[in-house]
């Protein structure tokens, strides 16, 4: 399927995709799906089908999710995203050609982009790897928070800390920054002298809303 009026944010953490997926949405009347909004459909998933995005959801102690290695990290990052992509591309199907723009922040890869959406209609959103990683739970979401509390309750918090920000590093790394960089696509890098609105008048020139 090829999406007409959905515009499509992909990137990397503490970018500001979330912000500015809301703020489209409220000023053009339009449907935000949020980041990870294809968790609404995580209870009827197969795990055998889909083992990554079930992994959170079977977990009997949610304190082995920040006690994995980079390596285990990264291959469940990745292998959540591929998974995510497929239940996207479902869900997009039933939410847009309703009349109504579409604004998504989204795990659809680069290349799979290319082939369902027009290159104007999305933009990639970067921030230097290392913010990324140091200003992760910087940002006031349940989920971030509920991260934080549980490394924060291991016997050496300091060290979980550490563990889990090279499991960050991992996904957020130059190599990551320089694929979304060139991928064709338009880019935004975050820069805090911008101001949230200021952001928000840069995205809708990209995407010809103004």
């Amino acid at each position: 399927m090829y999406f007409q009026d959905v515009y499509f944010f992909n990137g990397m953490a503490y970018a500001g995709k979330s912000t500015v997926v809301k703020k489209l949405a409220e000023k053009y009347d339009g449907i935000a799906c949020t980041e990870n909004y294809h968790s609404r459909l995580l209870g009827g998933l197969d795990k055998n089908e889909f083992p990554c995005l079930t992994y959170l959801r079977d977990l009997k102690d949610m304190h082995a999710f920040i006690r994995r290695t980079p390596d285990e990290y990264e291959a469940w990052f990745k292998g959540a995203a591929m998974e995510s992509e497929k239940l996207e591309l479902k869900m997009l199907e039933d939410i847009a050609g309703k009349g109504r723009k579409v604004f998504v922040d989204t795990n659809i890869s680069v290349e799979m982009l290319k082939k369902v959406a027009d290159a104007k209609n999305v933009v990639i959103m970067l921030t230097d790897p290392d913010t990324a990683v140091e200003r992760f739970f910087e940002r006031q979401d349940d989920d971030k928070r509920f991260l934080y509390n549980l490394i924060m309750e291991e016997k050496d918090p300091e060290a979980a800390l550490e563990n889990f920000k090279n499991c960050l590093r991992r996904v957020n790394s130059k190599a990551a920054f320089d694929s979304f960089l060139f991928s064709g696509f338009q880019v935004l890098i975050r820069d805090d002298n911008r101001s949230e609105e200021e952001t928000l008048a840069v995205v809708e020139k990209m995407l010809d809303l103004v």
